[in-house]
């Protein structure tokens, strides 16, 4: 060893020197780093772990949200659905009633406007008879007694044809130039053979009646007579 110029001595102690120090470090320093890697390791391998399982959470977060977002559209869904069909069935309801009470109205003003023109053509009857029989006493040169009169007056206005008692049915309907008086209207129910009978006044006719019973009429009027008397002519 000396021939290759090694001290023997000297390599001893640098080798005892590198043993110590080896062993100084691996006490010292190796396993302090390698735990302080270990323990690096096992944060790193919890924080990965943590990350994933929050990962986990916050897709299951996000799936519980979305079905939780669907159940709450589904539901403003079927609430809009229900509100809207509710407001449709209170504004049919109100058009409705709205509608039933127009029409109660209108047929209200139709009878009262109805009632008021009766009332009115029932004041007007004594000045038609006095103007009629007027000019009848013209015609026949000489003046008529009142029973006369009336009697001529009433048969004017209110004779039944004695063609009404072949007419059988359950509602009949007589129409007037002028309101009939209730002994007229008794006359007439006791001539008709209905179990119902409904007056009507229609000036136009002039005079005379109209008595239909279902599908039949008998029209004695005094416009109905001068309109075959015209059809005739022609």
């Amino acid at each position: 060893m000396q021939a290759l110029g090694i001290n023997i001595g000297y390599l001893i102690i640098q080798i005892l020197g590198f043993a110590i120090l080896m062993i100084l470090m691996k006490g010292w320093a190796y396993e302090p780093i390698l735990k302080l890697l270990d323990e690096r390791k096992a944060r790193i391998a919890k924080g990965l772990e943590d990350a994933r399982q929050a990962a986990i959470a916050r897709d299951n977060a996000d799936a519980e949200a979305r079905k939780i977002l669907d159940a709450a559209r589904t539901e403003a869904a079927k609430i809009r659905s229900d509100a809207h069909a509710q407001a449709e069935a209170s504004a049919s309801g109100i058009l409705a009633k709205a509608n039933e009470e127009a029409r109660k109205i209108v047929a209200s003003a139709q009878d009262d406007a109805e009632a008021e023109r009766n009332r009115i053509l029932s004041d007007l009857r004594g000045q038609v008879v006095g103007i009629a029989m007027a000019a009848a006493n013209k015609v026949v040169g000489e003046t008529l007694d009142d029973q006369h009169q009336h009697k001529l007056l009433g048969s004017f206005f209110s004779a039944l044809p004695d063609s009404v008692s072949r007419l059988s049915g359950e509602r009949a309907e007589i129409t007037s130039a002028l309101p009939l008086t209730e002994s007229e209207q008794a006359a007439a129910r006791a001539a008709v053979k209905a179990q119902h009978v409904v007056f009507k006044v229609d000036p136009a006719i002039l005079g005379g009646l109209i008595v239909r019973v279902g599908d039949q009429v008998v029209d004695s009027s005094v416009a109905g007579k001068m309109s075959s008397m015209r059809e005739a002519l022609a």
